[in-house]
């Protein structure tokens, strides 16, 4: 079959060329197709369920709300696992399904399931889904703000209502209108609210109750359509309208007290612009402002929304109102192009470095152009591949993408035909254009098994990534399946293009014209591999014992999932005392933002406290994200500091200012986690039982013993009381007396104290809730709150001091579930050393010195958790893979022994890769691992070569020994030129040290190291193992040839 596409390639060789330009013409078209990113798209399927609760407990969030929620999700199909959080008036639960299974599915049916779960839930709290998004969807955040100094068309100072204002009836709705957007999340600033502010005073002296005033503006505040009639042939409407058109009319309205008499609203309460009962606020630089987050729906590509958001923004902010400004905080855009261009500059140098080495080493320009063109070709035939297989280009998907490899097999086909064409020409006359083409195909056929046979385990070998599931597995398919099409293309390429050009190429013969450095290290070469035969003992241990050293070496090496991208700006979580009101957390924040204001990396700091208009993040005002931009490195004092430097001073200004902690980690990188396992630090060690004191006692033993092991950092166990609760409790037997029901109670203190909604102000397509409560100066004034008049039937007004006991206690601040079970957490980050052994070190800590009761347990979660699922996972995989490998070589080979001397290249190919990770000091994670698979590929590609050529010189009638070192001499251009152009093709990544390029430097690190050691083994210890293996033994070969 092969010899067939071989022959038809030569003979049609120009419709070869012209199907190779077509495809990449096409290559051309689809590149401005081919979605780009800054990381691959390793969002789970998660539904999340927010509920709100308003004056509910945490437990009895808890207890009435999440728990039968969770129950009522059971048993879905697809479903993972839950996790939950109750906090007070909030409940979340996220649902988590497998990757197969399709989102709006699983939306659909926990809609479904929510419906029948209503009933179980406390009469008016409605559970709603969030977002079709996740924390990786946070791909843009802007500000809104008013310039120093603006004023509105009154000429009054804009206020942070008016802000908020243009944000959700100006910039939200034009925003969710662009493609790939499917929330605009604001937070600070005010809703517009119309406050009926209560006099307390005032309602006492006229025998009013709170819910008279509520029912009275819900009485005269509606239009109403009374029908139609039809008169002269015409449909006339009839309608009454009563809708309020100003806060004039609405203090106006009409009130009747007990005694009958009529009163107005404006008598005994104030009509005002209110400011709403806020959970959240974001600050910028210091000053409060509006801020917005736009999440991208799932499954877009984050490159194009965020752009396009970019650009409507800058249409937007022409129209805004005068002295308001919209401003781009935070754009993932700038990550991608930054990222993008490492990969660029990783990709154009090691091509470049390839071509030279092609020029060097096959000593004829024309062959080296001719290898060199497999590149952009093979490449544009890969970016077809992507779109087509719906991968993006990212740092991970090119992260193994080596220009080396994709022209290995065409340096094997091209050095042969060169070979044989100069041999030709040697033996006399230029060969006629049909012996020149016979030559081509015999040449090409010699050595096209054994060149595809090695590029076919290449790509065999990235199959175990394959097996990898979730978290990992979204990472690192793209990457297998990247290279694999990457290496197919070449392939198809080896066997038609090659030849086909080769024929074309070179018409007049060839004079096979050797750098004197090559001639020179030939000499020098066959001198040596002769000694490494003689001594082939000697060379054989003295490989074995290398390998058992990079066996010890690779033990001490560290462990990580995947090395930390740097995104270039930091996000710092700050975590106040629970219970830390908005105001006084706003005014901590200007403190800590002016601080590190004046730190000359920084360009600007932002940040959200509490949680937001649609509650993604159910977090209480004490705790907020601080987002901290850095300027470019050409703008800093020192642009050799260190990133781990820059957070390490951040650390010393932000630990002086007092009342809060904090943890340091990046924006993607926190929501990376987050999604991992519903924390923000690299590790979570959870704690699970039922008894909060026991778990609390547990969580702060290991929070010590974490405390006390080097390198970790930003250690916190979630607070879980601490929340300072004023408890106002009924006397019942007061309340009794007078004929009065708790619930009549609770309703007037909720309308006073938390205000409750009366109908809606609207004007044109705005509107306002008007809201009843007490004025603010009453509403928080705690010592006067005994003496609030409580309306009781037939006895007017009595204190609320008679009727209730008031009394501040410390409640619980949240409660935490993970699959119906309730937990706490200790987190922590590592600085300064692998994850790996951190957690071993933890781990060993914990159960030597942590009593955990019965019917508790300790899990340790966050990325640490994905490392061991890879880890076991490639553990099961690789072994059956290379067992396919050494079946493979038989079936090549048709020989178990020469099989297994080809395979032992493995071991000593993975010896340097282990040295050379090392002596870099970079610990193992799966990025080195896809390296290792990698190298195994490439090692046993040179040996098969070397071996096949050794068998075919046997087969001709050449003895053992001269025909290993034969064989050896003979390939040992191809094998250095295949080894140099692939480990060069990796070494702009391995030093490259732009934004992303951390996540590459494993890999390729892995793979030069390997790759030196892997040619040593191909040209001393192979021929040596196979003289030792073969013995008088194999003088005789079998004639299956190769």
């Amino acid at each position: 079959m092969l010899e067939i596409i071989i022959q038809h390639a030569i003979q049609r060789r120009r419709l070869v060329l012209v199907v190779v330009a077509l495809l990449s013409f096409l290559g051309l078209w689809n590149f401005s197709r081919l979605p780009i990113d800054a990381v691959p798209d390793i969002t789970n399927v998660q539904v999340m369920i927010n509920t709100e609760a308003p004056g509910y407990t945490p437990l009895e969030v808890e207890q009435r709300v999440t728990y039968p929620i969770e129950t009522t999700l059971a048993g879905l199909p697809g479903l993972e696992y839950t996790r939950s959080v109750s906090r007070y008036g909030l409940s979340q639960v996220t649902a988590i399904f497998s990757d197969d299974t399709d989102v709006y599915f699983a939306r659909q049916l926990v809609s479904e399931r929510l419906s029948g779960a209503r009933s179980d839930l406390p009469m008016g709290l409605q559970p709603e889904m969030g977002p079709i998004a996740t924390g990786l969807g946070e791909i843009f955040m802007f500000t809104v703000d008013a310039e120093p100094g603006a004023v509105d068309a009154q000429g009054n100072s804009i206020t942070p209502t008016d802000l908020r204002s243009v944000h959700d009836w100006i910039i939200r709705p034009q925003l969710l209108r662009v493609p790939g957007v499917v929330e605009v999340n604001p937070i600070g600033g005010y809703k517009r609210e119309i406050l009926v502010a209560l006099d307390p005073g005032k309602l006492l002296a006229a025998g009013i109750s709170q819910q008279q005033i509520v029912e009275a503006v819900e009485a005269n505040n509606q239009n109403r359509g009374v029908g139609f009639v039809e008169q002269n042939g015409s449909q006339w409407l009839l309608r009454v309208p009563g809708q309020v058109v100003s806060l004039e009319a609405l203090s106006n309205t009409l009130v009747t007290a007990e005694d009958g008499s009529r009163l107005r609203l404006k008598d005994v309460a104030t009509v005002e612009e209110g400011l709403e009962l806020r959970s959240g606020a974001a600050t910028q630089n210091g000053r409060e402002v509006v801020m917005s987050t736009v999440f991208m729906l799932v499954g877009e590509n984050s490159r194009t929304v965020a752009s396009a958001v970019g650009e409507k923004l800058e249409e937007i902010k022409a129209g805004l109102p005068e002295g308001i400004t919209a401003t781009a905080v935070y754009d993932r855009t700038g990550l991608v192009e930054k990222t993008l261009e490492t990969v660029q500059k990783n990709l154009l140098e090691g091509a470049l470095l390839v071509i030279v080495i092609l020029f060097l080493l096959l000593g004829n320009v024309r062959a080296a152009l001719l290898t060199a063109a497999v590149i952009p070709i093979a490449m544009l035939m890969t970016i077809t591949g992507m779109v087509h297989a719906r991968v993006s280009a990212n740092l991970m998907s090119l992260g193994a993408l080596d220009f080396g490899l994709l022209v290995d097999g065409a340096i094997i086909i091209v050095e042969n035909c060169l070979r044989r064409l100069s041999q030709a020409k040697g033996a006399g006359s230029s060969p006629s254009q049909k012996e020149r083409l016979v030559i081509v195909f015999t040449a090409t056929k010699e050595v096209m098994r054994p060149a595809l046979f090695g590029v076919f385990i290449i790509t065999a070998v990235y199959l175990p990534i394959f097996s990898l599931s979730g978290v990992e597995g979204k990472m690192f398919h793209p990457m297998a399946l990247t290279v694999i099409i990457a290496l197919a293309s070449a392939m198809l390429l080896s066997v038609t293009f090659v030849p086909a050009c080769v024929a074309l190429l070179f018409r007049n013969g060839v004079e096979e014209k050797e750098n004197r450095a090559m001639i020179g290290l030939r000499n020098g070469y066959q001198r040596l591999v002769k000694k490494a035969v003689d001594l082939r003992m000697v060379v054989v241990s003295l490989a074995v014992f290398v390998v058992l050293g990079s066996i010890f070496m690779a033990s001490r090496l560290g462990s990580e999932f995947v090395p930390n991208l740097d995104e270039g700006d930091i996000a710092m979580h700050a975590l106040r005392i629970p219970g830390t009101s908005l105001g006084q957390a706003i005014s901590m924040q200007r403190t800590l933002e002016e601080k590190i204001r004046k730190m000359p990396e920084v360009e600007r700091v932002f940040a959200k406290i509490g949680t937001a208009d649609v509650a993604t993040d159910a977090v209480p005002p004490s705790v907020a994200d601080n987002f901290i931009i850095l300027k470019p490195r050409d703008q800093w004092p020192d642009p050799g500091k260190s990133k781990a430097q820059v957070v390490e001073d951040l650390s010393a200004i932000v630990d002086t200012v007092p009342g809060s902690r904090y943890e340091f980690l990046q924006p993607i990188q926190m929501r990376f986690n987050e999604l991992l396992a519903g924390v923000r630090a690299e590790l979570a060690i959870k704690v699970f039982g039922d008894d909060f004191k026991q778990l609390e006692a547990v969580g702060k033993q290991i929070e010590s013993v974490v405390s006390e092991i080097d390198g970790a950092a930003d250690i916190q166990m979630e607070q879980v009381t601490g929340l300072p609760v004023l408890t106002i409790t009924p006397k019942e037997s007061v309340l009794s007396s007078y004929g009065l029901d708790k619930s009549t109670l609770q309703s007037q203190l909720s309308i006073a104290l938390g205000g409750e909604v009366a109908g809606r102000f609207y004007e044109g397509d705005r509107r306002a809730d008007i809201v009843v409560r007490l004025a603010e100066k009453y509403r928080t004034d705690m010592e006067g709150l005994g003496y609030l008049p409580i309306q009781v039937p037939g006895f007017g007004s009595i204190p609320l001091r008679e009727l209730a006991s008031i009394d501040l206690v410390d409640g619980f601040n949240q409660v935490n579930r993970e699959n119906g079970k309730r937990r706490v957490v200790v987190t922590a980050n590592v600085r300064g050393r692998d994850l790996g052994s951190f957690v071993e070190e933890i781990r060993e800590a914990i159960n030597e010195t942590v009593q955990v009761p019965a019917g508790y347990w300790v899990e340790y979660g966050g990325t640490y958790e994905k490392l061991q699922s890879a880890s076991q996972r490639l553990t099961l995989v690789v072994p059956l893979t290379l067992l396919m490998i050494v079946a493979l070589l038989y079936f090549a080979l048709g020989s178990i022994k020469d099989s297994l001397v080809i395979f032992t290249g493995v071991p000593l190919a993975l010896t340097g890769g282990v040295l050379l990770l090392f002596l870099r000091d970079i610990p193992f994670s799966i990025s080195a691992a896809v390296g290792f698979i990698a190298l195994s590929g490439i090692a046993i590609l040179n040996g098969l070569v070397m071996v096949s050529f050794i068998r075919e010189l046997m087969h001709e009638g050449v003895t053992l020994d001269d025909a290993i070192i034969e064989g050896a001499v003979t390939r040992l251009r191809p094998i250095i030129t295949t080894a140099l152009v692939a480990s060069l093709g990796f070494v702009p990544m391995a030093l490259n040290t732009g934004i992303g390029s951390e996540v590459q430097r494993p890999l390729a690190t892995v793979v030069i190291g390997g790759i030196i050691s892997s040619t040593l083994l191909t040209l001393f210890v192979l021929p040596a193992l196979y003289r030792l293996v073969n013995g008088k033994a194999a003088q005789q070969i079998n004639n299956k040839g190769v």
